[in-house]
């Protein structure tokens, strides 16, 4: 992973023995070396921590630079170069060079921009020479870290400085400088930039003694300049803003890291870590998850535009592992999190240097660097929130971003960052129907666009969790209020004294300067309320009502859409994820990572804002909200991490309906996680929401809340049912209503159902229609129904029943105590049958008078049926996605009864009556066979 960062030191215990005997000191160093440098953070750990760093590794493009190109900018692999330079292995970079020397070793200077690889390539090198797979010419490789190095203040001699680090190579007869042993040893120094060099005489003396005490920095510079230890190595990795500091002469070969330069280096590298394991390498979903990810990389997108940076390569595969391979047994991870995460791998110490000679006074107080970063691109990205814009132009990025530096100081610093770091964030814009005429300039004026859409609204929402986004009066209370509270004991006690001496009135001035603070507090909290309020606002925009959800969303930006496009383009462009990450950054752990950036955010920020976003999210969900708005409601509770907030933000919530909203993995772990913080809903609707026997598994949790649970249409099978049983005989189950229409549950499905009635006692409503349940599944039912006494309704519509196993069905509801409602319409039960079946049902046997209403049709003989109503109902909602042929027979033959009932009747208002039914059903019928028509076309 580009950014992960080398230790400060590696301070070392007793050498390692072996059976008594103690090893030789250098091959003691391979061994701690590769232990410590095998450690992968905890972000890598996220893809199942099956892997290597042998295994997860594929080499970036390395250029070597001639001197007049070693300052030429990272280039996107999409544009035209016109560079002679020529790519070199890692293993290459110290072979000899046109200006070597005999007796003299190389010093290679290695640079990049942010993310493009150089911490990765430098462990790399490293674990591949303490395994004898690299480097093999050198016998000795020193690694050291500069910000370590530069913290170091006590004069130290060369060898001292390696026993120290290193203390089994303490005097070490390589660096002894006798004779020409130092050709064997490799200096590698990472993170370049963090030294201050400085290469005048006169302030850095000449030495050859390895023995001598110098300051770290002049150790260096006598390395370089090959006074000390001449015939040692050098490899030197740092930013691009530090390849001037080391002068030319002291450089054998420029050597530029640039990432993946082509999407079969990217392809490759998305595959040793989505398909890492056995069971990933034979998952359909995951190799089809990289054949589309490269198609969009071979597409030109913008995705592809900053791919060939390993960084964002890395966060593009944490964020498809993050959405499709989350299971219950892998930690809690967040969006927000993976982004925090992203941070912290690659701004994690890093702070904007000084220049050369600064005092080292000035070092200590140095900025940090992901602390600027909000300061600049943070508030260009909410000034693009806030106006609706994605794409910004050269001179807004000079308004926003280094526009009021006024001092020397601030200028260099401007200039690191825009050399260094500006170009991670933002890309060239590929131009393409994704991007609104809004956004695009009259003159053609060059536009950039955030890296990674999401990253926009992190930076975004980062930018006002911080408390940056404040106004003039609100900074000037911050200032005063700080200086008065750090003088309030002494105010107070000045006052205690000057109150018997001063008039009254002038004293009541005093007064008020020792309320200010509570004054400032006052505005601080209102300011809370006003991020509070932001949230809720932008979670349900009316405008982003009838878009995807966000996790949809964040998928199609790094997946792109495939199949027919949208013909028209929206212009108004949404932010959904922005208050989502808001919420996000709220959570402790990522509280946590961004402490550790300099980014602080206060406990009482927290509380306040939670405080009045509780006030807020309630009132809006007072309102009807679309099931993609709930969706993004429930990402936010489960980015927030926080349990209270979520039972008092649910309690005002009676239904979550979540029909057609694409469920996944990763939705439906949110959805159990939500929900097991809550009490019970009174509906859970997750209607054609391409449910899986998987998903089925991880919704457990979250059916056990619901009292009525709609899972019609999700093509569930018999598997299914086994999971859908041992939920009924959970004890904490609670489920009334039960709905499995349109799903092919079969035969062998139901009878698996069934086992659980006679000991599930909450069960009130069963509709079984439309699941293949046939005459021998219905026979089935009719037997297992006297054990169940509580079930109200049934309804086994449109499942193939006939005469015989309708029959027996109203019978067995006719002897139930409770039953009062039995479906069965849409099944092939003859003109005899039905009239059977209507008296059957309303003559109750001697014993029990129970009535049984059965809908078969839309009449009852001559008469019209009392349920006609709520079979059409249910024909026009599932209609599109049933049999058409099937069901315009049967609602011909609805018509027909229709027709042969209104003759027979008499009076006016009766057979007016029928004409409105017919009408009805005329009409469901002309819908379905203009559906069909258009279908065909």
């Amino acid at each position: 992973v580009s950014g992960v960062r080398l230790p400060r030191a590696i301070w070392m215990s007793d050498p390692f023995t072996v059976k008594g005997h103690n090893l030789n000191p250098v091959e003691i160093h391979k061994r701690k070396l590769f232990l410590w440098f095998s450690h992968l953070p905890k972000e890598e750990k996220q893809f199942g921590g099956l892997f290597s760093p042998e295994t997860m590794h594929i080499d970036p493009l390395i250029l070597e630079r001639k001197d007049e190109e070693r300052a030429g900018l990272l280039q996107s692999p999409y544009k035209t170069q016109t560079s002679s330079s020529h790519s070199l292995t890692v293993e290459q970079l110290f072979d000899p060079t046109d200006a070597w020397s005999e007796g003299r070793g190389l010093n290679v200077l290695l640079y990049g921009a942010v993310g493009t690889g150089k911490a990765t390539i430098v462990r790399k090198l490293v674990l591949d020479w303490c395994a004898g797979n690299m480097m093999t010419r050198f016998k000795l490789l020193l690694p050291f870290t500069c910000e370590d190095l530069s913290q170091l203040t006590k004069a130290v001699s060369l060898r001292d400085l390696v026993g120290r680090k290193y203390l089994h190579l303490k005097n070490h007869p390589l660096l002894s400088g006798d004779r020409d042993h130092a050709k064997d040893v490799l200096f590698l120094f990472n993170g370049m930039e963090k030294m201050q060099l400085d290469f005048r005489i006169g302030s850095s003396e000449l030495c050859s003694d390895p023995n001598e005490p110098l300051p770290p920095s002049v150790l260096i510079v006598n390395l370089l300049r090959k006074y000390l230890l001449p015939e040692a190595s050098i490899l030197m990795a740092t930013r691009l803003s530090a390849v001037e500091r080391i002068p030319q002469k002291y450089v054998s070969r420029y050597a530029q890291i640039c990432g993946f330069n082509d999407p079969d280096r990217q392809r490759a590298y998305f595959t040793s870590r989505l398909l890492q394991s056995e069971e990933a390498a034979q998952n359909k979903e995951a190799q089809t998850l990289i054949e589309l990810l490269y198609l969009n990389l071979q597409s030109e997108s913008q995705l592809a535009a900053v791919c060939f940076l390993p960084s964002y390569c890395w966060l593009t595969c944490a964020t498809l592992h993050f959405l499709h391979f989350t299971t219950p047994q892998a930690p809690i991870r967040t969006l927000t999190g993976i982004y925090t995460s992203f941070f912290r791998l690659n701004f994690g110490g890093e702070v904007l240097g000084t220049r050369t000679g600064t005092s080292p006074s000035s070092q200590e107080h140095q900025s940090s660097l992901m602390k600027y970063v909000v300061l600049t691109v943070g508030k260009l990205a909410f000034d693009g929130v806030m106006n609706k814009r994605t794409s910004f132009s050269d001179k807004e990025l000079e308004q926003w971003i280094g526009g009021k530096t006024k001092t020397d100081e601030e200028l260099h610093q401007l200039a690191v960052f825009q050399t260094d770091v500006l170009d991670f964030f933002l890309a060239p814009c590929v131009k393409s129907r994704n991007h609104s005429s809004k956004e695009l300039c009259e003159d053609n004026e060059k536009l950039y666009v955030f890296a990674v859409p999401a990253l926009q609204e992190y930076l975004a929402a980062l930018y006002i969790v911080l408390g940056e986004n404040k106004s003039a009066l609100q900074k000037l209370t911050s200032q005063v209020s700080v200086a008065i509270g750090q003088a309030s004991e002494d105010v107070s006690a000045l006052m205690n004294i000057l109150s018997k001496f001063i008039p009254l009135r002038l004293f009541a001035i005093f007064n008020l300067l020792k309320l200010f603070p509570k004054l400032y507090e006052k505005i601080s909290t209102y300011n809370k309320g006003k991020i509070a309020r932001t949230m809720a606002v932008e979670m349900f925009r009316t405008e982003d009502s009838h878009n995807d959800d966000v996790l949809d969303q964040v998928e199609q930006s790094l997946l792109g859409v495939h199949g027919p496009q949208p013909q028209q383009f929206d212009d108004s462009k949404s932010f959904e994820l922005y208050p989502i990450f808001m919420g996000g950054l709220l959570q402790y752990n990522n509280r946590v990572l961004l402490q550790q950036l300099d980014c602080n955010i206060q406990s009482t920020t927290v509380v306040q804002i939670t405080h009045a976003l509780r006030k807020y999210l309630v009132r809006e969900l007072s309102k009807p909200q679309p099931p993609e708005e709930l969706m993004d409601l429930l990402v936010l509770l489960y980015e927030f991490q926080n349990p209270r907030l979520t039972v008092e933000v649910l309690s005002s919530i009676k239904n979550i309906c979540l029909t057609n909203v694409r469920m996944t993995s990763l939705k439906c772990f949110i959805l159990s996680s939500v929900l097991s913080c809550t009490y019970h809903l009174k509906e859970l609707d997750l209607s054609s929401c391409l449910l899986t026997h998987n998903m089925l598994l991880m919704l457990g949790p979250a059916f056990r809340h619901a009292y009525s649970l709609n899972l019609q249409f999700n093509n569930l099978g018999p598997d299914s049912c086994i999971l859908l049983k041992d939920l009924l005989l959970d004890p904490e189950t609670c489920i009334s209503s039960l709905q499995l229409c349109d799903n092919p549950l079969l035969d062998s499905g139901v009878r698996i159902l069934l086992e659980a009635l006679p000991q599930n006692q909450s069960l009130i409503y069963l509709s079984l229609m439309h699941t293949g349940l046939g005459n021998s599944g219905a026979l089935e039912l009719a037997e297992r129904l006297p054990q169940h006494t509580g079930l109200e309704e049934l309804n086994v519509a449109y499942n193939a029943i006939s005469d015989e196993a309708a029959v027996a069905l109203v019978d067995a509801c006719r002897e139930h105590p409770t039953i009062h409602t039995l479906h069965l319409y849409l099944n092939p039960i003859t003109d005899e049958g039905k009239q059977s079946l209507y008296g059957r049902g309303v003559t109750g046997n001697q014993g029990n008078n129970q009535q049984v209403k059965v809908l078969a049709s839309v009449t009852e003989g001559s008469d019209i049926s009392g349920g006609w109503h709520p079979i059409l109902r249910v024909i026009q909602e599932n209609a599109s996605s049933w049999d058409h042929k099937r069901v315009k027979q049967q609602l011909k033959v609805f018509l027909q009864d229709l027709e042969w009932g209104r003759e027979k009747q008499t009076s006016f208002w009766k057979r007016l009556h029928f004409r409105k039914v017919q009408k009805k059903v005329q009409a469901t019928l002309q819908r379905l066979e203009k559906d069909s028509s258009s279908k065909t076309k």
